[in-house]
This record gives C-alpha cells, structure tokens and sequence, in this order.
C-alpha cells in the first residue's frame, strides 16, 4: 500500500492556493463541472459533506470502464469523463479532484500500481499481466491533513462481482478492496507512484508504453470491445448462484 500522504509543507494557505487552481486536465472551472459539483454537494454542510457527496456522486454516477480509453490529452481531461459518463480510474479520479476544487476543497491526484486479482480474462489478456499500472486515486485536504479516496468502481459493477463497494467518510483513507466478499484477495499495491498536482499525462503514457504490449495501448485497452461490467459479472458469480 502507498506510503501515507506527506504532510503539508510550509505555508499552508499557499499550498491550498496552488491545489484549488484549475489544471488542465483537471478543469475545474469547466462550466459542467462545475455545475456538477454545485449540484452534488447541494445540501451538504461543511467540507467533509461535500467531499463525501462529490466522492460517491463519481463513483456511482460515473461508470467504471477500462475499455476503449481515449488515449489522447483530452481523452484524460475531468470534463471529458464527465461528458462521457463513464471513464477508468484515472479519469474518475481526475473529475473527483476536479469537482472538488470546484467546491473549494483542496485535491490532488495519488498513483501506484495495482496487482487486480479480478481483473476478466479478456483484459487480462490485452494488457499481458494483471498488474494496473499508474492506478489512480484522488487525495483531499480535509481537517488539515490529505485523505485519499478512491471513486473508481461504481457499486453496481462490485455489487455483481462481489466485492463491497468502497466507502468515504472524508477522514479515513479509501484506497483499495484488499479482499471479496468471499475472503479471497482481490487487490493489492505493488508499487508507489507519487502525488501530483496535475495529471502526468507523459510519465503515465511513457510508463504503459514501456509495461503493455503496443497494440493494447494504442487501442485504449479495447480488448475488443464489450461490457466490461456484464463480462465481469459473468466470469465472477459465485457458483452457486450459476447452478
């Protein structure tokens, strides 16, 4: 698992200066996005609220799909996910950070690289291994000190794979499902990869490039298409539940 998040350095009002500022990948001042966020933490009182609306706003209103991904900038960008209502966990927790700083809630983006235990044989397949590499996660600066949260596995797709869908009460860590709902290990970090105030676009292509085979990165990890949702929920049900 990821080291915990280094506490802030300096001049704290300078550092939530520089993590409430629009990127462009994370476009925070994008009219959608912001609207988004205004409506998803309507309501909510206080900065933890909020964090807590916006996080399962994105987790569950945003699909999970790793099929397909846009390889080019834009591809990455929070508003694009948005848009597209659905994305893979870079993308949603690009538009988690996104949707926080449009809240005024300092965010930043953590990576590392996940062996998925559950992954379908077809990605499996495409990507040559069942290692995730730059997963990403979101971090929040909340009560004085960075949280990480993960919105990338929307509760339907781990309600039919059965595994629990992760949690967010703004103040512990929400980083990974280490195991199903059987006990059987579902996810584990294998390596670190750092926190970013932007997304690293370059490092992140450079990175696959270097891990998977050409011809899936340049299809987006298409694995030849499909319901990535419905093929998981296929290969995942208990056999019980097949009888």
């Amino acid at each position: 698992m990821p080291p915990a998040a280094p506490a802030l350095p300096g001049d704290a009002e300078t550092t939530d200066r520089i993590h409430l500022q629009p990127t462009w990948f994370l476009d925070s001042d994008d009219a959608a996005v912001a609207r988004y966020a205004a409506g998803a933490t309507r309501g909510a009182g206080g900065a933890i609220a909020q964090a807590c609306a916006l996080y399962y706003a994105v987790r569950d209103g945003v699909r999970y799909n790793p099929y397909g991904i846009d390889m080019t900038r834009e591809g990455f960008r929070a508003s694009t996910c948005l848009g597209r209502g659905s994305g893979f966990c870079i993308s949603k927790a690009a538009l988690l950070a996104a949707c926080a700083r449009a809240a005024g809630i300092p965010s930043r983006l953590g990576f590392g690289d996940v062996r998925n235990h559950m992954t379908t044989a077809k990605l499996r397949a495409a990507m040559g291994t069942d290692v995730f590499v730059f997963h990403g996660y979101t971090e929040l600066r909340l009560g004085g000190r960075w949280v990480r949260a993960t919105p990338a596995f929307n509760k339907e797709l781990c309600e039919r794979v059965g595994v629990a869908p992760l949690e967010f009460d703004g103040r512990a860590d929400s980083l990974l499902q280490a195991y199903d709902s059987s006990g059987s290990r579902y996810m584990e970090y294998v390596r670190d990869r750092g926190r970013f105030d932007d997304l690293p676009y370059d490092t992140i292509m450079a990175a696959w490039a270097e891990t998977y085979p050409a011809a899936a990165v340049e299809s987006g990890f298409a694995a030849g298409g499909g319901d990535f949702q419905a093929e998981a929920a296929r290969e995942r049900t208990p056999q019980e539940d097949r009888r």
